[in-house]
């Protein structure tokens, strides 16, 4: 059996939130797109996520889960300690030594 990893999966406060989504160049509705947050029209035009708004207002009381914030993290390379990496299926890995073998 794989051992499980621990992590520690602290809320950000809004102000950490908005730093990390600026660090790499994304839109709130970029962000809010790729996190699966609800985007909807703005009344100006174009679209906004009220939801991905209040996560980063200083003012309002909700945060994002302290998992979802590590997982945003790790989508944009920016977790301290981890990244994420792709698997490679066995069958994939079987097929690819037979053909560098043969």
């Amino acid at each position: 059996m794989t051992p499980i990893t621990r992590m520690q999966l602290p809320s950000p406060e809004g102000l950490t939130l908005k730093s990390a989504r600026q660090a790499v160049g994304l839109s709130q509705v970029e962000a809010a797109e790729l996190m699966g947050y609800p985007v909807q029209p703005g009344s100006r035009g174009g679209l906004q996520s009220r939801t991905w708004q209040a996560l980063e207002s200083a003012t309002d009381s909700r945060n994002m889960p302290g998992p979802v914030f590590a997982l945003f993290l790790l989508l944009t390379h920016q977790h301290p300690m981890y990244a994420l990496a792709e698997l490679v299926p066995a069958s994939d890995t079987v097929t690819d030594n037979a053909a560098a073998t043969a």
